[in-house]
């Protein structure tokens, strides 16, 4: 009988048909080879993730690297790749993960108990912070972005009162960013450049508010997702004694091994969806083809495509670190693929293996109360909050 170690039920399909269109129009992806065909294709576009709206905005504003596609995409990801290689993060971000790990962990010790939401998500600040830029932040950084990215997210609108709420609460939102943090930011690089996202995007002539967008696209997935995933992989390693004890006593190499199958089995981002721009063609079962017409919306089910048993081999719902892989990297499709590719899952990996190695190396560190699960359907990922951890 397989084993099934996954905490958070999506009610998705696993494994059957690897391609199939929904009743809504929507090509569902549950394959591997097809997600990663679909995903590298240059005849695919973002979809989803507000890119419609983005899209009205006028021309003569610049969009968010997350929403453009093409040449562009690819020279801005060529430039800006070295702020995220492994030596960089290595040297650069690791000091900063490992004291702002040491300061978290410290009011902990000092309470006896905390919310490990809130310690994983001022270490997943800190250092987002350190690579964009962001160092000039008035107090309260943590709050505004809480208030941005809030559990219930709502739909905006101009015909309901609920509607008109969520637009002129947002709006009061990314003013409150752009004035508190990225503005002050922007000043000092303007009197000084330094080595980092921002003074990069100056010199490539960006104005404030495009610099803006450029945060809070970093935050959503250099912040929010790291945070979801540390507190995912906690919630394993309390609630599985052997992979504890084996994640304490592993070297570095190991322990990330643990984690990006950790990842594998639960990816933070649920749907990666693409529009074809051309006719697409995925591989579909027994080595047919299947063709996603020009113009159609393309739906990547990435826990489905983790578990695709030709890609990571047999079991593909239990917790087998460092698993023969067949046609798949460590962590699946949860990092992406392509020219969308996760940027900072180096970062994402190496600070969240800062951060539990420390917490696990406490003395009578124990999971008093399990998260709340909620679902944030856009992406079809998971929140976690609630989680209370203590010192027995």
């Amino acid at each position: 009988m397989s084993t099934d170690a996954r905490k958070i039920d999506r009610g998705e399909e696993l494994g059957g048909c690897p391609v199939s269109r929904g009743a809504d129009g929507v090509w569902l992806v549950r394959g591997h080879a097809a997600a990663r065909a679909a995903l590298r294709s240059t005849d695919t576009v973002q979809a989803g993730l507000g890119v419609e709206t983005v899209e009205k905005m006028p021309g003569k504003i610049r969009r968010p690297v997350l929403y453009r596609d093409g040449p562009e995409h690819r020279e801005h990801r060529r430039q800006t790749a070295k702020y995220f290689t492994p030596r960089r993060v290595d040297e650069a971000y690791r000091g900063i993960m490992e004291r702002v790990s040491d300061e978290q962990l410290a009011k902990l010790r000092h309470t006896g108990h905390a919310q490990l939401s809130e310690l994983s998500f001022n270490l997943s600040i800190d250092v987002a912070c350190a690579v964009i830029g962001l160092t000039e932040s008035r107090p309260g950084l943590a709050q505004r972005l809480e208030r941005f990215f809030p559990e219930e997210f709502g739909e905006p609108g101009f015909t309901s009162i609920n509607g008109l709420y969520w637009v002129w609460r947002q709006a009061r939102n990314w003013s409150s960013i752009f004035f508190n943090d990225v503005r002050p930011a922007v000043r000092a690089r303007r009197a000084q450049r330094r080595d980092d996202l921002i003074s990069h995007l100056l010199d490539e002539g960006c104005t404030s508010a495009e610099i803006l967008g450029e945060c809070i696209t970093f935050a959503a997935a250099g912040m929010i997702t790291t945070r979801e995933f540390i507190n995912l992989s906690a919630w394993h390693l309390f609630t599985d004694d052997a992979l504890r004890e084996r994640y304490r006593a592993a070297e570095e190499t190991e322990r990330i091994a643990i984690l990006h199958e950790l990842l594998r089995l639960e990816p933070v981002v649920g749907h990666l969806k693409r529009r074809a721009t051309a006719p697409v063609e995925l591989p579909g079962e027994d080595g047919e083809t299947v063709t996603v017409p020009a113009g159609e919306v393309i739906d990547v089910q990435v826990s489905a495509t983790n578990t695709d048993r030709r890609a990571v081999g047999e079991d593909p719902l239990a917790v087998c670190p460092a698993r023969p892989l067949t046609d798949a990297t460590a962590p699946g499709m949860s990092f992406g693929d392509g020219a969308h590719k996760c940027p900072g899952a180096h970062v994402a990996i190496l600070e969240t293996d800062v951060f539990l190695s420390k917490l696990f190396a406490l003395p009578g560190v124990a999971m008093r109360t399990p998260p709340r699960v909620s679902m944030n359907e856009a992406i079809g990922g998971y929140e976690l909050r609630g989680m209370v951890v203590e010192l027995q």
